[in-house]
């Protein structure tokens, strides 16, 4: 049974766009902060952005200002909104809780911006 299921990563130019969604069981996602996570080749897993139930968000300073984080409490649904992509921000993209416990990872999603 997938408990985390992200989605929308792609190739993408410099500058642009993507709108990344993670479908989440109700067990992980009900009642606790969320948070996306990304993971770039050789380099550990960091936080990017989180969001409490009560709407509370939390951005990395890389992507201050240029990503959002929303969440859907009805539909168990976390969306990250990322505009003006840098080529740095080139990794697999993860949610999970940001709590001070994680449930398995799902697969993740690969984000490629290239210039």
């Amino acid at each position: 049974q997938v408990q985390l299921a992200e989605s929308g990563g792609e190739l993408v130019w410099t500058g642009g766009s993507l709108r990344l969604s993670c479908a989440a069981s109700s067990s992980i996602f009900s009642g606790n902060a969320m948070g996306w996570y990304r993971q770039a080749p050789g380099l550990q897993r960091e936080l990017v952005a989180s969001i409490t139930t009560r709407g509370t968000t939390y951005y990395h300073s890389s992507v201050r200002g240029r990503f959002t984080i929303s969440r859907d409490d009805a539909k168990n649904m976390l969306y990250l909104q990322m505009s003006s992509l840098k080529f740095e921000d080139t990794a697999v993209y993860y949610c999970n809780t940001a709590e001070d416990w994680i449930a398995d990872w799902g697969r993740g999603t690969q984000v490629t911006v290239s210039s």
